[in-house]
């Protein structure tokens, strides 16, 4: 009687191992997610267009900022390549400038968040080794 009750509990935990309960659990509460949310993107469109405008105006760089921009820039000198390139090459070269310095600031910031961090690890195993 043990013995078909130990295979019987066997035999249903090789099952639910087979069917994976948790990975069928997961995509079946991902699904009821999606299904069940209401997203409207058209809604706050405007707004977020405004917030991305403001900032793109509030860079003081002399590059072209839209591709309208860019396009009437090129407009301008397709007569003459070298004053193209000059411009191309002045405009990278500000490009570079600003992703360096927003790389700096990342950097210092991904730094100081990993520091803060360890001090937080080092204080909670001070803490576990007191006990």
């Amino acid at each position: 009687m043990i013995n078909l009750i130990s295979r019987t509990i066997s035999h249903i935990s090789t099952l639910l191992k087979g069917l994976q309960i948790k990975s069928f659990l997961a995509v079946v509460l991902v699904g009821f997610l999606v299904l069940t949310t209401n997203a409207a993107p058209g809604q706050n469109n405007t707004a977020l267009k405004e917030r991305v405008r403001e900032q793109i105006q509030q860079d003081d760089s002399q590059r072209p900022r839209t591709i309208g921009e860019w396009n009437k820039e090129a407009r301008e000198t397709e007569g003459s390549p070298g004053e193209r390139l000059q411009k191309i090459g002045e405009e990278s070269a500000e490009a570079f400038k600003q992703f360096g310095s927003g790389y700096v600031e990342g950097a210092k910031k991904t730094a100081r968040d990993v520091g803060d961090s360890a001090a937080e690890t080092g204080e909670d195993i001070s803490n576990q080794i007191r006990r």
